[in-house]
C-alpha cells in the first residue's frame, strides 16, 4: 500500500522482531506489516540480523539432565493444537482476525457513536478495535504511557495530522489529542495502549473502569 505515511518506529520493530514485544503492541505491529511492504521489508532486514547474530554465537553445552528434560518434554503429547491461520477479511488483516477467532467484532458502545471491541486486556496493556462514525470524535484525552493506534478503514485527523489506512500513530505522555473520523466510511481502528488513557473530561473519566481503556 504506497500511500501509507505512518510506520513502525524501528526501535519498535526490532523489538517485535526479537520477540520481545509485549502482546498488545505486537499485535499493532503485526497488522501494520501485513498492509505495508516497506515495514515488511525492514521486518526481514532485521530478523535476518538477529539470525546472523545467533549463527555467530559460540555453542553452548547442555547438561545431560537438561537434555533429558527438553526431550521428554517433546514426547509429551500436545494439549492443544496450533491456532489456525487467518486470511484478511474486509478491513480486517489475517493478525486481527486471529485476534477474533475468525468471527466479526462484538460491538459495545463507548458513547458519542463510537463503539469498541475489546481483544486483550492484560497487565502488560490492552488492544482493542475501535468504530467511529464519519464526522465523529474520541474524546479529548492523554496518555500515561505508549498508545499505538493503526487505521484499518476510513481515516482520522487529530493535532498532529491526518491517518489513512495503513497509517501507524505513535502517541506518549506528550501528547493530548481529539482524533475525529473524516467524512465518508467509518473508521476502523486497532489501538494498544500500555496504561490507561488520561481523558479530559469528567465523563469519559467516570466510565473508563468500565471500558477498561
Amino acid at each position: 500500500m504506497s500511500q501509507i505515511k505512518h510506520h513502525i518506529p524501528d526501535a519498535m520493530l526490532v523489538a517485535y522482531a526479537a520477540g520481545s514485544l509485549e502482546h498488545p503492541f505486537a499485535l499493532v505491529v503485526a497488522a501494520h506489516v501485513s498492509l505495508c511492504e516497506e515495514c515488511r521489508a525492514r521486518l526481514g532486514a532485521h530478523e535476518s540480523v538477529g539470525g546472523a547474530l545467533l549463527e555467530g554465537q559460540a555453542e553452548q553445552t547442555v547438561s545431560a539432565s537438561m537434555k533429558d528434560a527438553i526431550f521428554s518434554r517433546l514426547d509429551d503429547e500436545p494439549t492443544d493444537g496450533p491456532e489456525p491461520a487467518y486470511e484478511r477479511f474486509g478491513a480486517y488483516p489475517g493478525p486481527v482476525m486471529q485476534a477474533l477467532k475468525g468471527k466479526p467484532p462484538r460491538w459495545k458502545s463507548v458513547g458519542g457513536g463510537v463503539r469498541q471491541t475489546l481483544l486483550h486486556a492484560g497487565n502488560e496493556g490492552s488492544v482493542r478495535l475501535l468504530y467511529i462514525p464519519p464526522g465523529k470524535a474520541v474524546p479529548d484525552h492523554g496518555h500515561n504511557g505508549i498508545e499505538l493506534t493503526l487505521v484499518l478503514q476510513g481515516a482520522f485527523r487529530d493535532e498532529t495530522g491526518r491517518f489513512g489506512v495503513g497509517d501507524l500513530e505513535v502517541a506518549d505522555d506528550s501528547l493530548d489529542h481529539t482524533p475525529v473520523a473524516e467524512l465518508g466510511a467509518p473508521c476502523i481502528c486497532l489501538a494498544a495502549t500500555d496504561a490507561p488513557l488520561r481523558f479530559n473530561s469528567l465523563i469519559p473519566r467516570l466510565l473508563q473502569p468500565l471500558l477498561r481503556i
